[in-house]
């Protein structure tokens, strides 16, 4: 146990590439007299007291808190709450309480005080592995490296991963590189797309229904979850769940346990989660529209997969890799692996891999096609592609557009956020995420421009 008097939370403001969550985890003190004191409790079996009294760990000024008011002991990888006798009580979510296990964005209100529990979040700074490849995934450059070592760590681990990264970076095979690098290889590796299963679907097909549950419920259902009992299931999308959905689904985090649609009991379930989204989920919690216990349940690992516009000086290791799948002995000439080291890639590394696939397909003689695969990869008038599935494709050309408007916003008003903010009529606080996204650095000149003006 530790007392930190600093106003630090423990989540990381600008999230790193890769991150873990520590035992244990820290309290905040977010409200009353005392804001910003702060504990941690590190150890198992180790506890924590917070009170008036001066013995206790976090002693607190608040007159209406007891000399002894609460304990926090950590059992195991749980946190229990223990109610000293106070004379006001210990609440959460307006309920008083004498014992109970908490769980990360718990608020305890004691007296006028009210203490936030959250995880001790630290960066991880892996060496690079020594290997440009983990299983079929392949890069040589050092984010990527650096994510090989820490894959194959985690692997080992029953731990819970999220994977965030832009469309079509290759979440889905890191989170299936995971399953075949832990003891789980040999169970099921589940797929669930949150964000392609009808709304009112989505309990059913996650958790599985009785017969008769609901109109159409003609049999008994397995959940996607009881069809990965013994190894991993990959929740794809995971920031699409709606709001209303999310608290069945970290019940399920919780207990282990899940309850079909229409059924009074628990099925135990023992199964790795391993989680990614193309949003910013701390974004999302910060707008509410995510539940922020919930991204703390999958948060366990934090992955960032990088784009291939930051890595890309592997794209000629991609393009050979590839190459040697769809069209062994085929070659690529200089001019055309220039040319694609030149593409912007917006659909990352999923795009380059269907452009190979076309060129090897369309080859002539023993050289890719690239001109006919180029050609075949858009409609010429939006760039809409049309060999992806619907949601893909309207994902890319969304991204495009982002790309180029703020591109071409920030140059006219030579990288002024207030005054590119009022014509776009966007939160000032939405443009700079999407600068940051798509890397305009606004410190930076763009093309030749003047000096950035100073923001208003």
């Amino acid at each position: 146990m530790s007392k930190d008097r600093s106003n630090v939370t423990a989540l990381l403001d600008d999230a790193p590439s890769y991150s873990r969550q520590t035992q244990g985890g820290i309290f905040i003190v977010i409200k009353g007299p005392d804001r910003g004191e702060a504990v941690r409790l590190t150890k198992t079996g180790e506890s924590v007291s917070f009170g008036s009294g001066p013995q206790c760990s976090l002693v607190l000024t608040d007159k209406t808190v007891s000399r002894k008011h609460v304990e926090a002991q950590l059992i195991g990888d749980e946190v229990m709450m223990i109610d000293c006798g106070s004379t006001n009580g210990t609440f959460i979510a307006g309920s008083r309480f004498e014992r109970l296990t908490i769980g990360f964005g718990a608020e305890i209100k004691l007296g006028r005080t009210v203490i936030k529990f959250l995880p001790d979040e630290e960066i991880v700074d892996p060496e690079p592995s020594a290997q440009a490849a983990f299983g079929t995934i392949v890069g040589g450059d050092t984010k990527m490296r650096q994510m090989f070592t820490l894959l194959e760590e985690v692997g080992a681990t029953n731990a819970t991963v999220l994977i965030e990264g832009e469309t079509g970076t290759g979440k889905e095979l890191i989170a299936e590189e995971v399953h075949n690098h832990s003891p789980r290889r040999d169970g099921p590796f589940v797929v669930f797309d949150c964000g392609s299963v009808p709304r009112e679907l989505i309990e059913s097909m996650l958790f599985g229904h009785v017969k008769g549950s609901f109109t159409g419920a003609i049999t008994d259902r397995r959940g996607a979850f009881a069809e990965a009992h013994g190894g991993t299931i990959f929740l794809d999308e995971i920031g699409e769940m709606a709001l209303d959905l999310q608290p069945s689904l970290l019940r399920v985090l919780d207990k282990r346990a899940v309850r079909k649609v229409g059924s009074n009991t628990y099925e135990k379930i023992d199964v790795r989660v391993v989680a990614a989204t193309n949003r910013d989920l701390r974004a999302e919690v910060a707008k509410k529209a995510f539940r922020e216990d919930l991204y703390y349940r999958l948060a366990v690992i934090r992955v960032s997969v990088p784009p291939l516009r930051e890595r890309g000086s592997d794209i000629p290791l991609l393009i050979q890799h590839f190459v040697n799948g769809f069209g062994p002995g085929l070659t690529v000439t200089q001019e055309d692996m220039a040319r694609l080291v030149r593409h912007s890639w917006p659909g990352n590394v999923r795009e380059l891999r269907n452009v190979m696939e076309r060129a090897c397909l369309l080859a002539r003689g023993n050289t890719i096609n690239l001109e006919d695969a180029l050609v075949s990869e858009a409609a010429p008038s939006l760039g809409i592609r049309t060999d992806l599935p619907f949601k893909e494709a309207k994902g890319q050309l969304v991204e495009m557009f982002e790309r180029e408007y703020i591109e071409d916003l920030m140059r006219r008003h030579k990288m002024n956020l207030s005054a590119a903010a009022r014509e776009a009529q966007i939160d000032r606080k939405h443009l700079r995420e999407l600068i940051r996204k798509y890397g305009l650095d606004p410190r930076q000149k763009l093309d030749g421009d003047e000096e950035p003006a100073a923001d208003d």
